[in-house]
């Protein structure tokens, strides 16, 4: 027996939002668990965990659900109110990370250990300068007159395209650190994997997210 058109679409439609809500709750519970095993301010290294796993776990995470169909938690509010609350959750974001790389970079400073010699480290500073620009090039879509020539729905594609790319950069990052002597000196075997879950699982989820929403178009709208 096979399902209907519309039962397969409501089937669907149950999934994402299922997808959606946990993906709400693995952040805010991978968040708060970095947080307890950071203890921010007991050292300086102590605030780049904190911060990093804050800024894309957290502020990115829910920055990007906001604008989901189905998990979004402001979803009867208009677009436009959606788009402040994503800019300010995204300059929120791009803040604790800024604060997140220059806390590692003086630690290693006063320990006179070398800069961004891993992949992790290089990773990282990549996603950070993406992150920078990239809520650089969303002033563009709150005064879309700046960008002369650009249509706003096709600076919205585009925002939105490169979007993904650093925000599954942003989980890369995480993926790599949580790999760690720190991390895994206090996380061991299937704990491990189950942290490892939430960037993951965050990843596919945002992924489907936009790729539904902006990129299955054939083509541009001008």
């Amino acid at each position: 027996m096979t399902l209907s058109a519309d039962s397969e679409s409501q089937l669907y439609s149950i999934l994402r939002r299922v997808a959606g809500v946990s993906v709400h709750v693995l952040c805010v519970g991978f968040t708060v668990f970095l947080a307890v095993m950071a203890r921010p301010g007991t050292s300086l290294f102590s605030w780049h965990p904190f911060l990093m796993t804050f800024s894309f776990s957290f502020f990115m995470t829910e920055a990007l659900l906001l604008f989901s169909p189905d998990s979004s938690p402001i979803q009867r509010f208009s677009h436009k109110i959606k788009g402040r609350y994503h800019w300010i959750l995204q300059a929120l974001a791009t803040t604790c990370a800024l604060l997140g790389l220059a806390a590692i970079f003086y630690n290693k400073h006063l320990n006179n250990k070398p800069h961004f010699a891993t992949w992790h480290g290089l990773v990282g500073l990549l996603t950070v300068l993406f992150a920078v620009m990239q809520s650089l090039g969303g002033v563009s879509l709150l005064f879309p007159k700046l960008a002369k020539g650009w249509s706003l729905a096709k600076l919205k594609r585009y925002h939105s395209a490169t979007g993904l790319v650093g925000y599954l950069l942003g989980c890369t990052s995480l993926l790599l650190g949580m790999s760690s002597l720190w991390f895994t000196t206090a996380v061991h075997s299937l704990g491990w994997y189950l942290a490892a879950l939430c960037p993951i699982f965050s990843a596919l989820v945002i992924m489907n997210q936009v790729t539904s929403s902006y990129m299955t178009k054939k083509r541009f709208q001008t």
